[in-house]
């Protein structure tokens, strides 16, 4: 009876692959956050467009404007710009964010794939040991069958 193959790394296998799934848990998640920060940016580039819309016509309405309006409408649209620009630096780190847990889930799956590539080059090495061992016990028995008709024989011929 042959004794079942058992990979002396199975732990550490099972780790490797367990940190294989948290980064790509992890890459999921920044993958969404960079989803988020380019609907922020476009959100602000919209509000950034609109603002000028709203200042263009205002001006080309023709009607008197006051400088204070002026004045707050500059200010408003000054603070979109740098929300607009804060969306963008965001966005920016969101995109490292994603290539650094992309490299981490690349790294994890290499690590995982070296083990299992060792634990089937293991159990092939096993199977044919145990292919072997079978081998030997098969010839072991013919031997054994062969002498005892040989004796039997030669017992029969006396």
């Amino acid at each position: 009876m042959s004794k079942p193959f058992r990979f002396r790394l199975e732990r550490v296998r099972e780790l490797r692959e367990h940190d294989e799934d948290r980064a790509r848990e992890d890459l999921a998640a920044s993958l969404g956050a960079q989803v988020r920060g380019q609907a922020m940016l476009h959100a602000a580039t919209l509000r950034v467009a609109q603002a000028q819309s709203d200042r263009r016509d205002g001006v080309l309405s023709g009607g008197p404007v006051a400088s204070f309006d002026l004045h707050a409408h500059q200010l408003w649209a000054e603070r979109l710009q740098r929300q607009r620009a804060d969306a963008e630096l965001a966005l920016e780190r969101a995109g490292a964010e994603v290539d650094a847990r992309r490299s981490a889930l690349v790294e994890a799956s290499r690590a995982r794939e070296a083990l299992e590539r060792l634990k089937e080059r293991g159990r092939l090495e096993h199977r044919a040991e145990m292919e072997r061992l079978e081998g030997a016990q098969l010839d072991e028995m013919a031997l054994a069958g062969f002498l005892r008709r040989r004796r039997a024989s030669g017992e029969a011929a006396r």
